[in-house]
């Protein structure tokens, strides 16, 4: 199987996938949007978003979606839990910050809110900064709620939750959030970024991050 990530450095979504792919060691092409010609990435992905992941010219967006499927066709090492339970937290956990916070920090929204509805860039960014309080207090309190203080999220390894964490860690620290009060939060990014998994999927060493040859 041959696959292709449609994605760009500065992608949180992208980042997800491409930790996800790291963890199960599954080899890819990097394929940056902004090499593709103009609306090439349209008729690619209809949805304009990325990322998006194509399979033997089957492409699937949705960063949550293609993740199930990497999961579904590359089982081993899977990146959820074994137990029920803490298999449904791990995916409640990343749910909340793809479904919920991760709109909020997407340019398109904050652009909107400054360009559409006149707010200012103090306005936009504390309105951004109550979001993130707001899911971020929830977060750490799912954390320490768990019945055992796992290393990571929700096991002695990295899971999707682990692969949503990291990415939005890196969006609310580049808007100068205050992540003092997640120490639970602060401690599992921490351990992700030691994995060669996590560092090889961040954006500064991605090869369309700018003043990279």
């Amino acid at each position: 199987m041959s696959l292709k990530l449609y994605n760009r450095y500065q992608n949180s979504a992208g980042q997800r996938v491409r930790i996800v792919l790291n963890l199960k060691s599954i080899p890819y092409e990097y394929v940056s949007i902004d090499g593709l010609p103009p609306g090439r990435y349209q008729e690619i992905n209809p949805q304009g978003l990325m990322p998006a992941l194509e399979l033997d010219g089957r492409v699937v967006a949705q960063s949550q979606a293609i993740i199930e499927l990497l999961e579904e066709l590359y089982p081993n090492p899977s990146v959820l839990p074994k137990d029920p339970w803490a298999r449904a937290e791990a995916r409640s956990f990343a749910a909340l910050i793809t479904s919920d916070l991760h709109p909020v920090n997407n340019r398109r929204i904050q652009l909107y809110l400054a360009n559409e509805l006149g707010a200012t860039e103090a306005q936009v960014q504390a309105w951004y900064r109550h979001w993130v309080a707001t899911a971020y207090g929830s977060l750490e309190t799912m954390l320490a709620g768990r019945s055992v203080q796992f290393p990571f999220c929700y096991g002695d390894t990295p899971s999707v939750a682990d692969a949503a964490l990291v990415p939005q860690m890196d969006n609310t620290r580049r808007l100068a959030c205050d992540l003092t009060p997640y120490p639970r939060l602060l401690a599992v990014d921490a351990r992700c970024r030691a994995l060669a998994a996590f560092q090889r999927a961040a954006s500064e060493v991605q090869p369309d991050y700018p003043g990279r040859t």
